[in-house]
C-alpha cells in the first residue's frame, strides 16, 4: 500500500490571505501556524506500519450486552472538543448501546496520525477529513461509500454534497460550508475617509484603486489591503472569473501559465502602487496569529478570508468587520463566480467494523437539531437548511452575519469545482513559494507562471 498523505512542508501563511482550508482551528488555538511534515524518522516508521498484515483494525467488537464504540478523530481546538463532545453526549442519550470514543488532536499531527493510523488498518470509525486529502485516501480505498447506508442527504446544499463525491462513491459529508471572502475594516476606512465599496458592482480594478487610496491616506504602516498569493481560494476565483479552473474533472489542472502569470502580475501591480504591504512586511506578517493579523489590528483595510474565519477576526478586531464578495472583471455580481465549500467532512473508515452505527452517528450530526445546537457555527454554516435555520436564534450576531452572506450569495455561485485530485497538498506551498518569488522580484510573472504550472503538474501526477 503506497503511503498515505501528509501536510505539505512547513510554511507560514501570509497574515490576510485565506488558509488552506476555511477552518480557524485547524491551526489549533486558533492560531497561523501551518501544517508540519515530521521529520525522516516517522515516515520510516509509518513505511515500516505498512508492512503489517492488511487484516484487523477498525472499532472493538461489540460487547456482551450488545453495545458498540465507535472511535471518532477530529482537529481543532479546546472549543470544539467541548462542542464536538456535548454532539456525542446528545447522541449517546439517544443511542445507548453505541459509545463515542474521541479522540482528537491540533491540525499539525493529525495527518501524520491518521496516516500511520490508516496504513496499520487501525484507522478511527469516523475522521474529520480535509477537502485536500478526501480524494487521495478515497481513491486507495482508506474511506467508506456513505451513499451506500441510510443518511439523509436531502435538506444538504448540492454544491456541499457533491464535495464529498468521487469515483468511490459518496465518502464525505459536509459538516459545515464556507465561501471565500473578502472581508472589510470599515475602522480603516472611515479614518482614511474611504467609503466601502458597493461589492455588487466592483472590479478587480476598483479594488487596487480603493486599496491604494487608503494607503495614501492612511499613517506609516497601514495598508489597502493585504497581499493575496498564498493559497488556493483567491487563485481559484481568479481562474473561475476567467473561465478557468485549479483542476479538471479528471484530475488534471485546470489552467494554462499565461493564466497564473495575469494573477501574479496583477498582485505586483498592487504591490507597486502600494495597495499592499511590501515583499518584506508580507514575509513579516506570515509569522502573525489570526488575532495579530493585519485586518485584525487595524492594519489592512482589507483582506482574503474564508466566511467562518470572520467571527474570531472580528473578535480580535474589536470591532465590526464586513464581509465582501470579491472583485469581478466585469462589474457584476453574477460574474463573481464563488462556490460553497466544504470547511471539514465527516468520513468514515472502510475498515469499520460497524458501519451501520457509524453512518447513524454521521446521520446524526448531518440532520438532527440537537447536533446543530451543539455544533452550532464552529465548523462553518451548517449544510443542512433546516438545521441552520432552527440554530440561528442561538448563534452569535458575528455567526449570523456569516449565515446570512451565505444565503445572500446563493443564487450566484458558480458551478462546484472539481475536487482537489491526488498531491493537491502540495499546490498551496507552491503557489506561496513563487508568489514570494514574484514579490521580491527574483521572479518575472512570466517565469514564475512556467516553472510553478510545472511544479504544479509533477504534483498531481506523481
Amino acid at each position: 500500500m503506497p503511503l498515505f498523505p501528509r501536510p505539505a512542508s512547513a510554511a507560514k501563511q501570509t497574515a490576510g490571505a485565506p488558509a488552506s482550508g476555511p477552518d480557524p482551528q485547524r491551526r489549533g488555538a486558533h492560531t497561523r501556524s501551518v501544517r508540519t511534515r515530521k521529520a525522516g524518522a516517522v515516515a520510516a516508521a509509518v513505511a515500516a506500519v505498512m508492512a503489517l498484515s492488511a487484516c484487523g483494525g477498525g472499532a472493538a467488537p461489540q460487547s456482551a450486552d450488545g453495545t458498540v464504540e465507535l472511535r471518532f478523530s477530529w482537529w481543532g481546538g479546546d472549543k470544539r472538543a467541548q462542542l464536538t463532545q456535548e454532539a456525542i453526549k446528545q447522541f449517546e442519550a439517544e443511542n445507548p448501546k453505541i459509545k463515542i470514543k474521541p479522540e482528537f488532536g491540533d491540525w499539525s499531527g493529525y495527518w501524520d496520525k491518521l496516516a500511520t493510523q490508516v496504513a496499520a488498518n487501525d484507522a478511527p470509525d469516523i475522521i474529520q477529513m480535509d477537502e485536500k486529502y478526501i480524494t487521495e485516501y478515497s481513491s486507495r480505498g482508506a474511506l467508506l461509500d456513505l451513499s451506500k447506508y441510510d443518511i439523509d442527504t436531502s435538506k444538504l446544499d448540492e454544491a456541499a454534497l457533491n464535495a464529498g463525491k468521487g469515483e468511490k462513491g459518496l465518502t464525505g459529508i459536509a459538516a459545515g460550508i464556507n465561501a471565500a471572502t473578502i472581508l472589510a475594516n470599515p475602522a480603516v476606512f472611515q479614518a482614511a475617509g474611504v467609503p466601502l465599496p458597493d461589492d455588487t458592482k466592483w472590479t478587480w480594478e476598483d479594488f487596487g484603486r480603493i486599496a491604494a487610496e487608503i494607503t495614501a491616506k492612511s499613517p506609516k504602516g497601514t495598508y489597502g489591503a493585504a497581499a493575496y498569493g498564498t493559497d488556493e481560494a483567491s487563485l481559484g476565483v481568479w481562474l473561475r472569473q476567467d473561465g478557468k479552473s485549479l483542476y479538471t474533472s479528471d484530475g488534471k489542472l485546470g489552467f494554462e501559465p499565461g493564466d497564473i502569470t495575469e494573477w501574479w502580475a496583477f498582485l505586483k501591480k498592487l504591490s507597486k502602487d502600494k495597495a499592499v504591504p511590501s515583499a518584506s512586511e508580507v514575509v513579516e506578517a506570515e509569522a502573525a496569529p489570526l488575532d495579530q493579523s493585519g485586518l485584525a489590528t487595524g492594519k489592512n483595510g482589507m483582506a482574503f478570508w474564508w466566511s467562518n474565519q470572520a467571527p474570531a477576526l472580528e473578535k480580535a478586531s474589536g470591532g465590526d468587520l464586513k464581509i465582501l464578495r470579491f472583485p469581478t472583471k466585469t462589474g457584476s455580481s453574477a460574474d463573481t463566480e464563488l462556490w460553497y465549500k466544504a470547511s471539514q467532512f465527516w468520513s468514515a473508515s472502510s475498515r469499520t467494523k460497524h458501519p451501520q452505527e457509524t453512518a447513524k452517528f454521521i446521520n446524526f450530526l448531518t440532520n438532527n437539531v440537537k447536533a446543530g445546537e451543539a455544533l452550532l457555527a464552529d465548523r462553518g454554516v451548517y449544510p443542512n437548511s433546516e438545521v441552520r435555520a432552527a440554530i440561528q436564534p442561538k448563534l452569535t450576531p458575528a455567526d449570523v452575519k456569516v449565515v446570512n452572506f451565505i444565503d445572500q450569495i446563493k443564487d450566484e455561485l458558480g458551478e462546484a469545482p472539481a475536487p482537489p485530485p491526488k498531491g493537491a497538498g502540495a499546490i498551496q506551498e507552491i503557489i506561496k513559494r513563487y508568489t514570494s518569488e514574484v514579490l521580491f522580484e527574483r521572479l518575472s510573472p512570466e517565469d514564475a507562471g512556467k516553472k510553478a504550472t510545472d511544479e504544479m503538474k509533477s504534483a498531481i501526477s506523481s
